[in-house]
């Protein structure tokens, strides 16, 4: 006899306390394997697939897409122990115990889809075919009632996506893994399942969601056009009248502090309440750095980023100032100095503000450097951060020169004790020699915990990250 088990959304770790549901992997029926993905959540620090450690049929899921659920809230129920109905393959009926968000658990199989059956009375595809011509176009099986307006007009049936509707993908998740692509659709009334994707394996994207609404919006306007006389001209209403005093105020806008906002918003403000942070800056001449890069590039092999060149700077400055690579423990009172530098790094993306960490940044080279910024930079844009590449890090560089700005006093990473901030590199007038020249300029800012230290190390620190910039050679004695 089958045992129903309970799978609850398990402990993420990292101090998360929630999740919200983003995109469910599986329906009610379907027969799931031990460790399979079953829920895809978008938790305050990235987006993770949950595995079942049970296997079974799913008897129910709790929570719709874009529900937030505290951790310890039911997810799904799993019927352990029945014969799965033929054709839909064996399962086990013993749990793995592996549920651990974000650092995956063993590999999944295949997914399996349930078994549909036909229902009494219900046709062949054949025959639904011949009824195509008098039956209005379906998507997913259904009714196409909000098929696009031109479609309509000219009597052909209504497509999808710029493809017929029958074609739509079948009853089930909608395919998609972006959020911002699903509240794009939501603003505007639009079903996701009516839209075939263009990405891998018909991943629905935003350029579909945005072709889908520029083509309604193109029979929205057509529509005036078959009118056999002009519009009446209307009365200006009283609060477009200059001058009315029934202009209307614009609404307050409400936006929850949830996710990654949320999380960014709790560390920025707990990171000014327990840290007395301070800030330095100097101006350097960054042109031999980047007539360095430019020559290590023309000699062949992967392209060295500037960042990565910034980043050897900095590992190579805490050798000699560690006491910025430090954390304080304040239940302790204590400052615990690290062996190593895990170096985190300000990226901004679609979902906001994240700061991905390349682990033993001072065991590495420019080219390992440059390799592991791009492939966290891409993670982050695609939302697939795990929290362990999001924790840990022991020290933030913040390249905001990418926003065409000079100077900023950045708010340090908590809890973590210092920030080196790089400004946008530009032309400008240099004394250079004992002559006015024009060289390239960049400001550089630390802000640091004055907890650990005092303002001699925190200047020494930034004068040789400067002195690194103005002349790249000084790097060999530490090389």
């Amino acid at each position: 006899m089958a045992q129903v088990l309970e799978f609850k959304l398990p402990d993420l770790g990292e101090g998360l306390t929630e999740a919200e549901i983003v995109r469910w992997l599986v329906e009610v029926g379907d027969v799931v394997a031990i460790d399979q993905p079953v829920v895809e959540v978008e938790t305050a620090k990235a987006m993770v697939e949950v595995p079942c450690p049970y296997g079974g049929v799913v008897t129910a899921r709790f929570g719709e897409e874009g529900t937030e659920l505290p951790v310890g809230a039911p997810l799904i129920t799993v019927a352990v122990g029945e014969k799965p109905a033929a054709g839909t393959g064996g399962t086990g009926s013993e749990g793995s115990g592996n549920v651990l968000v974000g650092y995956g658990t063993s590999e999944a199989p295949a997914r399996r889809r349930r078994v549909r059956q036909e229902r009494p009375g219900s046709g062949a595809s054949a025959t639904a075919g011949q009824a195509g011509a008098a039956a209005p176009a379906t998507v997913n099986g259904r009714a196409d009632a909000a098929a696009p307006v031109q479609a309509q007009a000219a009597g052909a049936p209504a497509t999808v996506n710029g493809q017929a509707g029958g074609l739509a993908t079948e009853d089930g998740p909608v395919p998609v893994i972006s959020p911002l692509v699903r509240r794009l659709a939501r603003q505007n009334g639009l079903d996701l399942r009516e839209l075939t994707g263009s990405g891998p394996d018909g991943l629905i994207l935003r350029a579909d969601v945005e072709y889908a609404l520029r083509a309604a919006g193109r029979g929205a306007a057509a529509a005036p056009a078959a009118e056999p006389h002009p519009p009446v001209p209307q009365a200006p209403s009283p609060a477009l009248v200059p001058g009315s005093s029934a202009t209307a105020a614009p609404a307050e806008i409400r936006t929850p502090l949830k996710g990654i906002r949320g999380a960014v918003a709790d560390k920025l403000a707990r990171s000014r309440r327990e840290i007395p942070d301070a800030t330095c800056w100097v101006d350097a001449d960054a042109t031999e750095l980047m007539r360095a890069r430019a020559a290590m590039n023309a000699a062949g092999g992967p392209k060295i980023s500037l960042l990565a060149l910034l980043a050897r700077i900095c590992t190579a400055a805490l050798a000699r100032f560690p006491e910025l690579n430090s954390t304080v423990d304040a239940e302790a009172r204590e400052v615990v100095r690290f062996g190593h530098v895990h170096l985190g790094f300000a990226a901004q993306t679609d979902r906001g503000l994240v700061v991905p960490v390349v682990r033993d940044a001072h065991a590495r080279d420019a080219e390992s450097l440059t390799a592991e910024f791009a492939r966290l930079t891409e993670a982050g844009r695609t939302g697939t951060l795990t929290p362990g590449e999001l924790t840990g890090g022991t020290f933030t560089l913040n390249n905001y020169g990418v926003f065409g700005v000079d100077g900023s006093t950045p708010i340090i990473n908590h809890p973590e004790a210092a920030m080196l901030g790089v400004g946008r590199i530009v032309p400008k007038p240099w004394v250079h020699d004992g002559e006015l020249a024009v060289r390239q300029v960049v400001q550089l800012s630390l802000t640091f915990d004055h907890r650990v230290c005092d303002g001699g190390v925190a200047g020494g620190f930034l004068r040789y990250v400067a002195d690194c910039v103005e002349q790249p050679a000084v790097l060999l004695r530490t090389l």
